[in-house]
């Protein structure tokens, strides 16, 4: 279980975590999702006990990140963005010098039950210099999960990765949220819509929203799309919505498609389908499309942007 509250990290004069409280519960994946700069990567390093909070409180699995910095250190499992390895190290000596750092015994087991999980088993005697980048990640996993830890904490655990590998760490991560607090950030939305069963967003220090992905969409003022298809141009049918009161962010794509919304307490469909027959285009398909965890992202972070 992760703990946060009002937790606070300045870098001189700048603030890089501004009051932030949040919580994690065993058996649930949460996803930390902001723009560059954020304070995604800072809050993580707090809670793996890297760095030291300016104010506030963390707790990881019961324990306080600077009242018992190496206890937190035992529970948690940590895969930075970039990994650290030594080149000049086989793969399996790589970890089993991570395993002796962690005082575990039957290492040399360990060892290769976590290679097993990252399905790095046949690359155990490979050289780290040898490795691919999305190999690399995987043994940057692997090392978070050799003292089988309570906590999992992955900044963008899938970069780097090819598409087959992508959804293997996925369903890793998966099974292992099962019986585990993970957090995890990504800049691949899509990938925290999958994975996550709860989604913070946070931008300029603070966390903007929280929630499941579904539910995050139906908070934003109740806000509809709808994709249009029809025999005809769709530009001079964009041009004819433009015109309908409460129509917003109006896409329109090729073959004869866009994209148009509203607010759900003005459906103005009836209005749009009037407008198609009107202007003599043949309607072929009227759909609503929920809202993307990318559209809530987007619309969040620039709401913020416009707001200061």
């Amino acid at each position: 279980m992760i703990e946060v509250k009002s937790l606070t990290k300045n870098y001189g004069a700048r603030r890089a975590v501004d009051s932030i409280s949040f919580k994690a519960k065993n058996g649930e994946i949460v996803g930390f999702l902001g723009p560059n700069g954020a304070g995604k990567t800072t809050t993580m390093r707090i809670l793996t006990g890297y760095l030291q909070p300016t104010d506030g409180e963390a707790s990881v699995a019961g324990f306080d990140v600077v009242e018992d910095s190496l206890e937190v250190r035992r529970r948690v499992g940590y895969m930075p963005e970039s990994v650290p390895l030594y080149d000049d190290m086989r793969v399996f000596d790589q970890l089993k010098f991570m395993a002796d750092l962690h005082h575990l015994k039957n290492a040399d087991e360990r060892v290769m039950d976590a290679l097993e999980m990252v399905g790095m088993q046949d690359r155990a005697d490979g050289y780290i210099a040898k490795l691919s980048k999305g190999m690399r990640q995987r043994i940057g996993l692997a090392q978070a999960l050799l003292h089988k830890p309570e906590v999992l904490i992955l900044d963008e655990p899938t970069i780097g990765l090819d598409p087959a590998q992508v959804v293997e760490v996925r369903n890793l991560v998966q099974e292992i949220g099962k019986e585990r607090t993970v957090l995890l950030s990504t800049h691949v939305l899509s990938e925290a819509q999958q994975l996550c069963d709860r989604v913070l967003i946070i931008n300029k220090g603070k966390i903007i929203a929280e929630d499941s992905p579904s539910a995050l969409g139906s908070r934003l003022a109740g806000a509809e799309r709808v994709e249009v298809s029809v025999r005809g141009d769709a530009n001079l049918l964009a041009e004819k919505i433009a015109e309908i009161d409460g129509a917003q962010d109006i896409n329109v794509h090729n073959g004869g498609k866009l994209e148009f919304a509203f607010v759900a307490e003005n459906d103005i469909r009836p209005q749009v389908a009037r407008a198609i027959v009107e202007s003599d285009f043949e309607l072929l398909e009227m759909k609503s499309l929920g809202m993307s965890l990318e559209d809530v992202f987007l619309q969040l972070t620039r709401e913020e942007k416009s707001d200061a």
